[in-house]
């Protein structure tokens, strides 16, 4: 068993995927063989109930030296097997696909070549994809528009699950949830260079997807969070306090507009309707700076207490250490 690092670690995780892992494994093996790199895969399992846990502690046995194997006691989700792949995976690259046979192992070595151009992520886009089209390509199409404008990193294909990426680069940002499928977009908040290339994609051969079109609305809730987190999670009284002044300014123009209004025209105030909505403006404008002031110190608890960076260093040359000045502490 190689006790040195290895250079690549492909992560995979798996859902009941009995029937794909041999053909799998034996994929992956003939590619990453043929090449250079030093390498591994990390198998996931993700509470599969199909067998496909024996199927993986059969593959770890036979292939000892590039085979890893987790098996987590429930399903907890994609992300979060993926999250535990990168966090046991030694590689200085991280290499994702799932484990359907859908992704082209084939196309690892030019995901590999790009990083080795300079690219921190490169993302697979499935440019002739083999889903179908109304309840799997349509909405992709749509939700990879959408996400490309809020997050302002442009991606044909944020749901490919193909991609490579710089380890330093995963370590930067902790995933929760279900949002794996904007590991780019965090990347791209910290600074990445983000390539993205046209890769294979097959038809399913054996078992059936586990996705539909009910992840729709999670992913547009998804994306309302990752965009709270990429542009106001350091400066929340950003938000808060610009919906505050939008509510604040239309309930002071109606207020004072009240109060013209029975100073020369002798109309009541307290009895017009647009008095109520005036107070309701300016109570909900004053709650949501305070919500911002409030949330501003949440940051600063945040960051202070458990010490996590503001900034993160690329590259270091000819740098003495000073360990409080570490990791933009």
């Amino acid at each position: 068993m190689e006790t040195h690092e290895p250079q690549v670690s492909v992560v995979i995780p798996v859902y009941n995927e009995r029937e794909n892992l041999p053909l799998l494994y034996e994929k992956l093996q003939g590619v990453l063989s043929r090449h250079p790199w030093t390498w591994e895969v990390v198998f996931v399992d993700d509470g599969s109930t199909d067998g496909s846990t024996d199927v993986l502690t059969q593959l770890a046995r036979q292939d000892p030296e590039h085979v890893r194997v987790l098996v987590l006691r429930r399903n907890f989700g994609q992300t979060a097997a993926i999250a535990a792949g990168v966090d046991h995976a030694r590689g200085g690259v991280i290499v994702l696909m799932d484990a359907d046979l859908q992704n082209d192992p084939e196309d690892i070595p030019r995901l590999l070549a790009k990083i080795e151009e300079g690219a921190d992520v490169v993302s697979g886009w499935r440019k002739d994809r083999k889903d179908p089209f109304l309840t799997r390509v349509l909405p992709s199409r749509i939700a990879n528009a959408l996400i490309s404008k809020v997050t302002g990193v442009p991606l044909h294909d944020y749901g490919c699950t193909l991609k490579a990426y710089r380890r330093d680069i995963l370590q930067s940002f902790r995933l929760y949830g279900e949002m794996h499928r904007f590991i780019p977009a965090y990347a791209a908040a910290v600074g990445a260079r983000i390539v993205e290339i046209p890769v294979r994609h097959h038809p399913r051969r054996f078992g059936r997807s586990k996705y539909g079109l009910g992840r729709t609305l999670k992913v547009l809730l998804d994306l309302i969070t990752v965009k709270y987190l990429i542009s106001f999670s350091q400066k929340p009284i950003y938000l808060f306090g610009g919906m505050g002044l939008v509510l604040l300014v239309p309930g002071w123009l109606l207020l004072l507009f009240l109060i013209v209004r029975r100073i020369f025209w002798q109309v009541g105030i307290l009895t017009s309707p647009l008095f109520l909505i005036s107070l309701m403006f300016i109570i909900l404008g004053f709650q949501s700076i305070l919500m911002g002031l409030i949330a501003e110190l949440l940051v600063r608890i945040y960051h202070e207490s458990q010490g996590k960076p503001i900034y993160v260093v690329r590259q270091k040359l000819n740098v003495i250490q000073d360990d409080a000045c570490e990791d933009g502490r």
